[in-house]
């Protein structure tokens, strides 16, 4: 079977899923998935997709992991009791062709977000893995080795990083990793290879198995869910960073800057938020663009860059983290999550595959990124509203 664990997922899950246990524990949402890839057919896979995931709705956490968790700093104590009873449910959960007869396939997650929110990392792994197993038959692994040694020695042997400690690059890959071991071996390899350079995994099972740094804070779902459960939509932007410091007091200090675009983040990310968090995190949109308005955001802020962490996250590759980091190491502290491109690149085409929330309590949810191709919502007069409300043009 391909998902084994509960732990094979993000951390940014587990550490949103606390903030629900404690804050939001009635709320009910809905997300769906989508494929951005043209021309991929992945209904023939519907059947394996049930399958894999009825598997996943047996797994309960084992001991060892409750007590991995327990051992994280800002994991409390009541959450692993509430983990040590936890379940994913197949109710709560459909996978079936699409009706257009189109090639696509629809995957509806409805229910309580407390007992939801762990499908989305899973699922989608188990989608990629059913579809490379079916079209790649004999996969290249030893073109994988070579690309991922390529990467290595982009860092390791670049003399324009001889002088400083040189980027830290993360894993970020369980979503739209090409196979589980595949994920396992490329993890073993960074470590034995990369040195100082790997920051850790978002994978909190890797984590735990490589004695890695599992990282992670928020997503966008997290935001995006308080349009509903906020007092008003104007302030579910600020609504969220406080609800979060409420829980955390200061830790997982890594804000989420693209679900309503930049100009509306730094609108609301005013000096205490600069002040509180840790730094923030890119998504979409222009990373060179991003990195400098928020330079520019905390000194007009009378904050200090180079205290605070610019996190870049979006469609990463080794030679742009090579680029964004020679421009921003001497002005700020800098991290970066590379995923696809570590975990699934082996040749092929990955699947460009998201499930993303789109109603929370009976409303629509929606986020209005940097880059509009990422924007996912079904309701056009939703959409219009948000731009509206946040004053966003595009």
């Amino acid at each position: 079977m391909i998902i084994t664990s509960l732990l094979d997922t993000d951390l940014y899950k587990f550490t949103m899923m606390q903030v629900v246990l404690h804050h939001f524990p009635g709320a009910q949402v809905e997300y769906r998935f989508k494929c951005r890839n043209p021309n991929v057919d992945l209904t023939p896979y519907v059947d394996e997709v049930r399958e894999q995931i009825a598997w996943l709705c047996t797994l309960r956490f084992k001991d060892s992991e409750l007590d991995y968790l327990r051992g994280l700093r800002f994991i409390k104590s009541d959450f692993v009791d509430f983990l040590g009873l936890f379940q994913l449910n197949t109710k709560y959960i459909t996978v079936k062709k699409s009706p257009r007869n189109n090639g696509e396939i629809e995957i509806v997650i409805k229910g309580p977000w407390l007992h939801t929110i762990l499908f989305e990392i899973p699922v989608l792994a188990i989608v990629n893995e059913v579809y490379f197993r079916a079209t790649q038959r004999a996969p290249d692994y030893a073109e994988g080795r070579s690309r991922l040694r390529a990467k290595i020695a982009q860092i390791t042997t670049d003399p324009r990083l001889a002088d400083g400690e040189g980027p830290k690059i993360a894993d970020y890959g369980t979503r739209r990793r090409f196979a589980r071991l595949w994920h396992d071996e490329v993890l073993m390899t960074l470590k034995e290879a990369f040195g100082d350079h790997l920051a850790g995994t978002s994978n909190v099972y890797y984590a735990m198995k490589h004695g890695l740094i599992p990282l992670g804070t928020m997503a966008h779902e997290y935001l995006q869910a308080c349009q509903a459960l906020g007092p008003r939509l104007r302030d579910s932007q600020t609504f969220g960073f406080e609800m979060w410091a409420k829980e955390y007091r200061g830790d997982l200090g890594i804000a989420l800057s693209d679900v309503y675009g930049m100009d509306a983040f730094l609108r609301d990310f005013d000096m205490y938020f600069c002040k509180l968090f840790d730094g923030a995190r890119h998504d979409s949109g222009d990373p060179t663009s991003w990195g400098e308005r928020m330079i520019e955001h905390y000194e007009r802020n009378r904050v200090d860059p180079k205290t605070k962490t610019l996190v870049f996250s979006d469609a990463l590759t080794f030679p742009r983290v090579v680029e964004l980091y020679l421009r921003f190491r001497d002005r700020t502290r800098t991290a970066f999550g590379v995923g696809t491109n570590l975990t699934n690149d082996l040749g092929y085409t990955p699947l460009q595959i998201v499930i993303k929330m789109v109603r929370c309590n009976g409303q629509p949810v929606a986020k209005l990124s940097d880059s509009p191709e990422k924007n996912m919502c079904e309701d056009e007069a939703y959409l219009a509203y948000l731009r509206q409300v946040f004053e966003i043009r595009h």
